[in-house]
């Protein structure tokens, strides 16, 4: 007997009704997910396993003499302008008047890099980087613009990636891509006060097939080399935690933290949530979930009804550390030296070391990055203890910046080893040496459902290690969630208009 039109639609109006959903993690993933499931008009709560929100958005604010003094940020710092959703959700959510330049690596003529001879300026560096270059080229009868280029884009890729990583690929980037250089007109992407430098950001906007000349499973971390040493780089002014904070502010459901999930049981009707509450572990029945905790945590959950394709997938995802240490200084004495802002490359343990701007008042001091580092650098720091680690920072620092050892210049030292942090064990999902084909496939894979419980973060974007990729992730499982049906009302909407097909 075939249901009429009438009942069809009865059917549909029963699944189509609100949804109740429990989100797992209150990062940027986790927060925006709920957002939009609410705009969707389901109802939604949210649970935290630390007691703050924010995820590895994490804004950590000195005190000075009872207040409150400058902010450093430990987790994610910087926005590219061309990263379109998030520039979306802070022009929607009222943050565009806290929009900021991001100065990066190399963008102030004063700041440092390494070489044989100690410390260079950027400004001075062109020459020693030319040389150095050139020397490990199997030929060097390169126009001078085009070693200028190459000098650059290594010195960019020795300053971005981990030691061991550089050391790696350093002779990836070959001869072919110089033969091609060496036929573009350079002069439009020179750059610095003397135009010694490459925007390389602009130059591969303008030939995107120059790409092609690098090896595919690089495309990634040159994707991540470009945002990273673009000009067109934004934060937050009074600290990037204003994003999840206002996100937080803007959902109507539960937002909970010390909620700690340990295990997962997937079912045919639900999703079971072991929770633990102090001493107490409670189990939570739930029609739908979606877990944003990265993969590194979550398989050190007890995990139940998962295929063995999704936990190979939670077991095998790779997350590299990254650690951050700041220093709230006495005064910005950097600037004495030249420095308006930007980044050094210091090399050694320390690596990268930022100059925020100073936007509180002067007797609060300042905000030096002093170190931040990835991969096994990060992990050389984290195994240190606090104090071993601070003075192995100090005393490479202090080669380039000598005013750190000036009694009292330091006031406070603050850092996250996120490789070792509990709610994260890991920065970021880093795919860099990996083709396109199995970057994309590891995504899918990722974000791939297990019936009613869905997944999102970073980990499951096309842009990972990114704010990004968590908000990008989080829009895709809002819609998989309100277009999801459970095998059984389809099973049932099938045999109620005669399409089921029988064996």
């Amino acid at each position: 007997m075939t249901a009429s039109l009438q009942e069809i639609d009865g059917l549909n109006s029963a699944f189509d009704g609100p949804k109740r959903v429990t989100v797992v993690g209150a990062g940027v993933a986790g927060l925006v997910a709920a957002y939009e499931l609410e705009r969707l008009g389901h109802q939604v709560e949210v649970i935290e396993g630390s007691h703050d929100i924010g995820g590895r958005v994490h804004t950590h604010r000195f005190s000075h003499r009872g207040r409150s003094g400058p902010a450093a940020e430990l987790g994610a710092m910087r926005i590219p302008a061309g990263h379109r959703l998030t520039m979306h959700y802070i022009a929607e959510l009222g943050l565009q008047n806290q929009v900021r330049e991001f100065r990066t690596l190399f963008s102030d003529d004063a700041a440092y890099l390494p070489s044989s001879d100690g410390y260079l300026r950027v400004r001075d560096a062109h020459k020693p980087l030319i040389e150095e270059f050139a020397a490990g080229l199997p030929r060097r009868d390169y126009g001078e613009r085009t070693l200028l280029f190459g000098a650059w884009l290594d010195a960019s890729i020795r300053a971005i990636a981990p030691r061991q990583f550089y050391a790696e690929l350093r002779h990836e980037i070959g001869v072919e891509l110089l033969n091609l250089i060496d036929h573009i007109d350079l002069e439009p992407y020179l750059s610095g006060g003397a135009g010694n430098r490459i925007d390389l950001h602009a130059f591969f906007a303008d030939h995107p097939q120059v790409r092609s000349f690098c090896p595919p499973r690089l495309e990634r971390f040159l994707d991540d080399v470009l945002d990273e040493s673009s000009s067109t780089i934004v934060r937050l002014g009074n600290g990037m935690d204003a994003l999840p904070r206002r996100l937080a502010s803007r959902i109507r459901g539960n937002v909970m933290t010390g909620q700690e999930v340990v295990g997962i049981d997937v079912g045919e009707d639900g999703v079971d949530l072991r929770i633990r509450r102090g001493i107490r572990t409670v189990v939570r029945k739930c029609d739908y979930v979606v877990c944003t905790v990265p993969f590194s945590v979550l398989r050190g959950m007890r995990l139940t009804g998962f295929d063995q394709e999704k936990l190979d997938i939670v077991n095998e995802t790779k997350y590299w550390p990254g650690t951050k240490i700041a220093f709230h200084c006495r005064e910005p004495f950097w600037e004495k030296d030249g420095i308006t802002g930007g980044a050094s490359f210091t090399g050694g343990h320390v690596r990268q070391t930022y100059y925020p701007p100073v936007e509180s008042e002067p007797e609060q001091g300042a905000v030096l990055l002093a170190s931040y580092t990835l991969g096994p650098d990060a992990d050389a720091l984290s195994e240190l203890s606090d104090t071993e680690r601070d003075a192995l920072i100090v005393k490479e620092l202090s080669v380039m910046h000598p005013e750190l050892r000036r009694p009292g210049m330091v006031l406070a030292i603050s850092g996250r080893a996120w490789g070792t942090h509990r709610w994260s064990r890991g920065a970021a999902t880093v795919r860099w040496r990996q083709e396109a084909s199995l970057r994309e496939a590891e995504q899918r894979e990722a974000a791939r459902p297990q019936r009613g419980l869905f997944f999102a973060g970073e980990h499951c974007s096309s842009k990972p290690a990114w704010i990004e990729g968590a908000i990008e992730s989080a829009i895709d499982v809002a819609h998989q969630i309100e277009w999801y049906e459970p095998r059984t009302s389809r099973v049932f909407a099938m045999r109620a208009t005669g399409t089921e097909k029988r064996p």
